[in-house]
């Protein structure tokens, strides 16, 4: 993944069509996450100093993987006429223990509907590898820190 500086920002080109997610705290380690209006808490576990109201944001990162493969084969059946019920899908991951912090694994668990039939299994995890958060984890974008002001 290539990672930037405030000082190399004006080196990353800028997309016309950006989409923006806000953060702010709320106290503590807990903070109000606004996408498109809609509000999220995330939060840090009572033993790594939060007060657990709501998910880290690692296990948040898990749950858009999880969630986006969902989405995709969802959209597969819907194409498919087959039916979403009984569709499940669960993301395990586990921590690094070397530097940085970061997850160092992620394994996904798709349940297909059961009354999905075999010969579509394998087809079904295909469409669930190409999944938006997955092709990102794939490719890594440019990530660029930067500070910003109360107004930006």
């Amino acid at each position: 993944m290539a990672h930037t500086t405030q000082a190399d920002a004006a080196e990353v080109p800028c997309a016309t069509d950006v989409h923006r997610v806000e953060v702010a705290h709320v106290n503590g380690d807990a903070y109000e996450v606004d996408v498109r209006g809609h509000r999220l808490l995330v939060d840090q576990p009572v033993e790594a100093g939060g007060t657990d109201v709501a998910p880290t944001p690692t296990e948040m990162f898990a749950a858009s993987l999880a969630a986006c493969v969902a989405f995709c084969v969802g959209r597969y059946l819907d194409r498919h006429n087959l039916s979403r019920r009984g569709l499940r899908v669960r993301t395990e991951f586990t921590m690094a223990t070397d530097s940085p912090p970061r997850i160092d694994a992620l394994r996904v668990m798709l349940t297909p509907p059961p009354a999905l039939s075999a010969q579509r299994h394998a087809t079904l995890l295909a469409v669930a590898s190409h999944c938006t958060v997955h092709n990102t984890l794939r490719k890594p974008p440019t990530v660029v820190l930067a500070l910003g002001s109360q107004d930006t």
